[in-house]
């Protein structure tokens, strides 16, 4: 595991006096440069849900430059509307953990009953919470996070992905093997539809709901108004979770078990390539701006770095089974952020 890098002021200002001051910098402006020049660098941040830990990654570097410690295991992220907080989901601990997405630095936790995955409503209107240990699927408040309505849908409530209009939240139920759509006007459900085995990621997308289902190897598309069934592509092993590219060409599923991820056509969903991760459990994604790709891997102790039109990648090495990340690269994009349509 890489050794968490910390530049104390005192290591800073005594690098600044070693400039010389024929370059025409004071020891205070070389200071306030240095900082700057840190500040402006990308970050990545990285759930360990296998040690408790959050790992904040400079993008140019490739080196960690911080843990920060959870309360037991952090999974995955939402961002605040004004995106001044990043909220980590630490089901375990019963809590919000929150972190300032532009300077990877912690602001405190929050105490919520078992958030495991989280999503704010496209209009931040509500917060809702995958409680997948206690089967409650939480409907909170986002101006707040008080408590509006709890539901009791099935077993292992899992993924979700919401209508553009805010209107439907679509829930993958892990141990119940089905997808579950809410209604958050009237607050009730609206639908339960049979996956089959262990259901996990979900995304809207070209006005359907796709939905990873882990234990027969392939993804389901849904029609969101009925819940039924409209086709199922098989895209390898354990396909755990599904992604967009910001430029909306490409779809990604990681396929965990199987060690792999496929880019596929957002349309007709055919596979244009396969990217191995032997036996490295790929699990969440970030693309950065410079098309890099940034994957967890849940089975080793890394995070990798792939360049999607080569194949390589570089690997880095983080906490115990990571799983989610933010790419603070994220924050200069306008529209919705979320974990899902990068």
């Amino acid at each position: 595991m890489n050794t968490p890098m910390k530049l104390s002021r005192r290591a800073v200002l005594g690098r600044s006096l070693a400039i010389p001051l024929s370059l025409g910098l004071s020891p205070f402006m070389a200071l306030r440069s240095e900082i700057a020049n840190a500040a402006e660098s990308p970050l990545a941040i990285v759930m360990n849900s296998g040690e408790a830990s959050v790992s904040v990654i400079d993008m140019t570097s490739r080196k960690v430059i911080r843990t920060l410690p959870t309360l037991r295991e952090p999974s995955h992220w939402a961002l605040s509307q004004d995106r001044s907080k990043l909220y980590i989901a630490d089901a375990s601990g019963n809590a919000l953990f929150i972190v300032d997405p532009h300077t990877g630095t912690a602001l405190g936790h929050k105490v919520i009953a078992d958030p495991y995955q989280l999503g704010f409503t496209p209009d931040h209107r509500y917060l809702v919470v995958n409680a997948l240990r206690l089967d409650y699927v939480d409907v909170y408040r986002a101006d707040d996070l008080t408590l509006a309505k709890r539901f009791s849908p099935g077993s292992m409530p899992s993924h979700l992905d919401f209508s553009p209009d805010s209107r439907w939240s679509f829930n993958s139920m892990q141990g119940s093997g089905t997808l579950v759509s809410f209604d958050l006007t009237t607050m009730t459900i609206r639908w339960k539809t049979k996956l089959g085995s262990t259901p996990a990621g979900v995304l809207w997308h070209n006005g359907k709901v796709l939905v990873c289902v882990m234990g027969s190897d392939h993804v389901a598309e849904i029609d969101p108004v009925t819940g039924d069934i409209l086709r199922r592509v098989k895209t390898g092993v354990g396909p755990h979770n599904i992604f967009l590219s910001p430029d909306g060409s490409t779809l990604y599923v990681s396929n965990r078990i199987g060690g792999s991820l496929v880019a596929m056509d957002p349309t007709t969903f055919a596979i244009q390539r396969t990217y191995p991760f032997h036996a490295a459990g790929p699990d969440d994604i970030g693309i950065a701006p410079d098309g890099k790709l940034w994957v967890t891997l849940r089975f080793r102790e890394q995070v990798a770095v792939l360049d999607p039109k080569t194949g390589a990648y570089e690997t880095i090495n983080v906490g115990r089974s990571p799983h989610g990340i933010f790419l603070n690269s994220e924050l200069s994009r306008k529209g919705l952020i979320t974990a899902e349509t990068l």
